[in-house]
């Protein structure tokens, strides 16, 4: 199976500095397959055949936490996952100088359609949640008026990484072309 571990907080403003070289290599000690990552920001491609996301997940936690002595969270989803959330995404929803559109992948407790509750939706933003995601988009004039900007801080927004379609669009790409999924 093919899995995507996508960080949080890592190089962000100079914040939690890991060297994606490094981090591959923490990755090929695990011995995960066909490891690759994309940009700088922490996202990592790999097969493995035996485990699950969850003890992935804590697998992957644990090794960054020896390697780079950093308690940083990783969400893992499979390909399949990745292409369902991809197949929803309306291909109108774009990120540009106009318009900002980010997969918000959660943590599996908050991963239920009633997250939505939990998040303040104004009507500048276009919601939608979908199984391991939930979908953002919001014209870029209007984005100080979203809700998106109530949602730092929160409980649920340190249970979730982001990432902007662009990125999610490519991972997707990735996978169909190099891994022939």
């Amino acid at each position: 199976m093919i899995y995507i571990a996508l960080f949080r907080g890592i190089n962000v403003g100079g914040n939690n500095k890991v060297d994606m070289r490094k981090l591959k290599t923490t990755f090929d000690s695990l011995n995960f397959t066909n490891v690759a990552t994309y940009i700088n920001s922490g996202n990592i491609l790999f097969e493995e055949s035996l485990k699950g996301e969850e003890e992935l997940t804590q697998m992957i936690e644990e090794a960054v936490r020896k390697d780079f002595q950093l308690k940083i969270k990783v969400i893992v989803i499979n390909s399949e996952q990745l292409n369902s959330i991809c197949r929803e995404l309306p291909t109108t929803w774009v990120k540009n100088e106009s318009m900002r559109t980010d997969v918000m992948f959660l943590r599996e407790k908050y991963d239920r359609p009633e997250v939505l509750e939990k998040i303040q939706i104004t009507p500048v933003d276009n919601v939608k949640y979908v199984p391991g995601a939930i979908l953002w988009n919001v014209k870029g004039a209007d984005y100080s008026h979203s809700g998106m900007m109530k949602l730092m801080g929160t409980e649920l927004y340190r249970n979730m990484t982001i990432r902007n379609v662009n990125t999610v669009r490519r991972l997707h790409q990735i996978i169909t072309d190099e891994y022939g999924r």
